[in-house]
Formats: C-alpha cells, sequence, structure tokens
C-alpha cells in the first residue's frame, strides 16, 4: 500500500497555491520525497537579496534541507535536482553553493534559463528528489 504524507516544515510560510513544499511517498520499503521547486522567498513574503545567484542558491539550498529533515533525509539522499536560473551567466555562482550541498551525492540534474520565476527579484529555482 502506497503512503502519501505531506511535508511542510515548521516556519515555512503557507503556499500561495494548491500545493506542499514535499510530498513523501512511501512503499515497500522505499521513501521517496518529491520536493516543490524553492525560491529565495522568505516567511513573510519577502525576496531575499534580489539578484544575487549566490546569496539566493544559498538560502534555497536552506530550504531544502529543511524539507530533507521533515522527512527524515538529507543532501545524500537526494537523486534528482532541477534548477532554473533566469541568467546563466550565474551558473559559476549557482554551481559554487550547489556543489557544497550535492557534491558528494552525484544527483542527477538539469539546469534550464528561464525568462522569469513566480516572484520577481528571484534569480535561482531548485526542486529536488530525494530517495532513501
Amino acid at each position: 500500500m502506497l503512503k502519501r504524507t505531506i511535508i511542510h516544515p515548521a516556519g515555512f510560510a503557507a503556499p500561495r497555491g494548491a500545493y506542499s513544499p514535499g510530498i513523501l511517498l512511501e512503499h515497500a520499503g522505499v521513501r521517496t520525497l518529491y520536493a516543490t521547486g524553492q525560491l529565495a522567498v522568505d516567511p513573510g513574503g519577502h525576496v531575499i537579496a534580489p539578484g544575487d545567484a549566490t546569496a539566493q542558491t544559498e538560502y534555497v539550498f536552506q530550504l531544502l534541507g529543511e524539507i530533507l529533515q521533515a522527512a527524515g533525509m538529507t543532501f545524500a539522499h537526494v537523486v534528482r535536482a532541477q534548477t532554473y536560473l533566469t541568467n546563466i551567466e550565474d551558473f559559476p555562482k549557482f554551481s559554487a553553493v550547489r556543489d557544497r550541498y550535492l557534491g558528494g551525492s552525484l544527483a542527477a540534474s538539469t539546469l534550464l534559463e528561464v525568462k522569469g520565476l513566480a516572484r520577481p527579484g528571484c534569480c535561482v529555482e531548485i526542486e529536488i528528489t530525494a530517495a532513501a
């Protein structure tokens, strides 16, 4: 039987739509976490460091860490990461932070340059899948 659990870490702002920060699926002893794309937005709805890819990437990975922890996982459990940058020239800044968090997991990854994100001032969005 498939067990489905909503993951909403304490202190996270309420979602602005019909979604949750994460969904944990458990079946036959395998736990799979799907984390919604995170933006550098604080619980009060303010964009962190508008346009600063390094600061925003750091903040987003902190949010993802909280989602992982709430699901009983760590960055070592990440098997896939999808990243959206509004400026591909920010890739080196993003990559330096990403490698600190995901370098050991060797997660399958996709990176796309996009015209914009859901919040003006945000320049990076990251979503992950983790399994244990």
